[in-house]
C-alpha cells in the first residue's frame, strides 16, 4: 500500500473508492487532514491532500513531520508526492511533467527533523541519514516506468529547489537558483523527502510545470496567475494515468 500526498491541484482523487477516512493524532501534533483510505482500481491507497482538505495551509506550515508519521504508522510502503513546481529550465515548460532526482533547500524555520535529543519519538541519540540521492532510486524507476507504459511524456530527472512561499519567487532569486543548478521550483520538496528517509520510507515525486518561474519565457514580466489552475487541470488527466500505472505495477 502506497501513500499519495497531493499538492496544488490534486487536493481529491476523483477514482479513488473510499472506504473510510481516519483521524490521526501523532506526537507531532495533527496531519494536513484525515488519511483517506480507498481502493484505484484493485489497489489499496492512502490519501492526504498536504495542504488540508480546502486548501487552506500554507506550504511554511504544513506539518510535514506529522504527515509522514501517519501515514508510516498506518503501514505504507512508500510515498508517492505530487507536487506543482515552476520551469526554470527552458524545456520544463508549463504541463511538463518531471520525475526530480536531486534537491536544493532553501527553506528556514521548519521543523525539519524528527532526531530531536530526548524530544524525539525514534531515538534520542543523534542520527545523520545519507541524503545523497534524496529520492529513492527504486521508486523513481517505477514512476518513470509507469508513465511510459501509459504513453505519458515525462523528463527523467531535475533538480528542484525548495523555497519557502507562499509568496513566488522574484526574477533574481531564479537567476540565483539557476547558476545554483536548479531546474524546478516549488515550496513543499522539503523538509518531506528528509523526514520520509528519516522513517525508512521509499519517496519519489512527480513534480507538475504549471508555469514558467519568474523571470523566464512567459513569466519574464510577470507570471499569470490566473492560467495557473487551468493548467494543473490539464496535467492532472495525465498524473492520474501514471498513479493508476504505477499501482498496477
Amino acid at each position: 500500500m502506497y501513500a499519495v500526498f497531493g499538492g496544488s491541484g490534486l487536493t481529491s482523487l476523483a477514482t479513488l473508492v473510499v472506504r473510510h477516512s481516519e483521524v490521526v493524532r501523532t506526537p507531532y501534533g495533527e496531519p494536513s487532514g484525515a488519511l483517506t483510505f480507498g481502493l484505484l482500481g484493485d489497489h489499496e491507497v492512502v490519501f492526504l491532500p498536504r495542504h488540508g482538505h480546502g486548501h487552506t495551509i500554507p506550504p511554511h506550515q504544513i506539518n510535514y513531520r506529522a504527515n509522514l508519521w501517519a501515514v508510516r504508522e498506518a503501514g505504507v510502503d512508500g510515498v508517492f508526492a505530487v507536487t506543482s513546481v515552476g520551469g526554470i529550465r527552458e524545456d520544463f515548460g508549463p504541463g511538463a511533467l518531471v520525475v526530480p532526482d536531486q534537491i536544493i533547500d532553501y527553506t528556514h524555520g521548519r521543523q525539519h527533523t524528527f532526531f530531536e535529543g530526548p524530544e524525539s519519538s525514534i531515538g534520542t541519540a543523534v542520527s545523520h541519514i545519507d541524503f545523497t540521492w534524496p529520492y529513492a532510486v527504486r521508486l523513481r524507476q517505477r514512476i518513470l516506468d509507469a508513465a511510459r507504459r501509459v504513453g505519458a511524456a515525462v523528463h527523467d530527472g531535475g533538480v528542484y529547489g525548495a523555497t519557502q512561499g507562499p509568496r513566488l519567487e522574484s526574477a533574481a532569486e531564479i537567476r540565483r537558483m539557476e547558476r545554483d543548478g536548479c531546474d524546478l521550483v516549488g515550496m513543499t520538496g522539503m523538509p518531506e523527502a528528509a523526514l520520509a528517509r528519516e522513517l525508512g520510507l521509499d519517496y519519489a515525486c512527480l513534480s507538475v510545470v504549471v508555469n514558467h518561474a519568474a523571470g523566464k519565457g512567459a513569466s519574464a514580466q510577470a507570471i499569470a496567475l490566473e492560467q495557473l489552475g487551468a493548467v494543473m487541470q490539464g496535467a492532472m488527466g495525465q498524473v492520474h494515468r501514471i498513479l493508476e500505472g504505477f499501482l498496477r505495477q
